[in-house]
């Protein structure tokens, strides 16, 4: 449990970093692949942690309409990030709702019933990660980590430089 909380804080380390990203390029698309923009990416991350709190105990509570503008239903969904900056959150909102869910959630893991962890659940990926713990892991690490590579990615193309080589040895 406490490398799946070390790992939770360097991924949200990693998104503080990668958010070092331009007023003007803050919710501009990238080329096919790379739609996903800053903002909707870091408040889907967002969501996606929100989600996961109910896995350990505890109310998902996200600010008003952020599930409608940030959640999506995996790979296959066709909606696309809106380019418009005014249907987003600040970049300051959104890294400390950021801080906050990982805060509640990080705390949460430290003092959680570990027990149901390893009980079968039925999900997505239910055939190689069969069990609640499984998938905790999956959205808090995983999961974060794919949407924050797409970030990395979505930056190199905006001409901006590597967040990880800016982050502390």
């Amino acid at each position: 449990m406490e490398r799946m909380r070390s790992q939770l804080r360097w991924v949200h380390a990693y998104a503080h970093a990668l958010a070092d990203v331009p007023d003007a390029l803050w919710t501009q698309p990238g080329p096919a692949g790379l739609e996903n923009h800053a903002a909707w990416t870091l408040g889907h991350v967002i969501s996606g942690i929100d989600m996961t709190a109910e896995d350990v105990g505890l109310e998902r509570d996200l600010p008003d309409g952020w599930q409608d503008l940030f959640e999506r239903r995996g790979p296959g969904d066709p909606r696309l990030p809106e380019p418009d900056a005014g249907a987003y959150p600040s970049r300051d909102a959104l890294l400390d709702e950021l801080d906050r869910q990982v805060t509640r959630i990080d705390k949460a893991l430290e003092t959680c019933d570990r027990a149901p962890f390893g009980e079968r659940i039925e999900w997505r990926f239910d055939g190689s990660l069969p069990t609640l713990g499984d998938a905790v892991a999956f959205m808090l690490v995983t999961h974060v980590a794919m949407h924050l590579g797409q970030l990395a990615a979505w930056r190199r193309h905006h001409g901006l430089p590597s967040a990880l080589a800016a982050m502390d040895r």
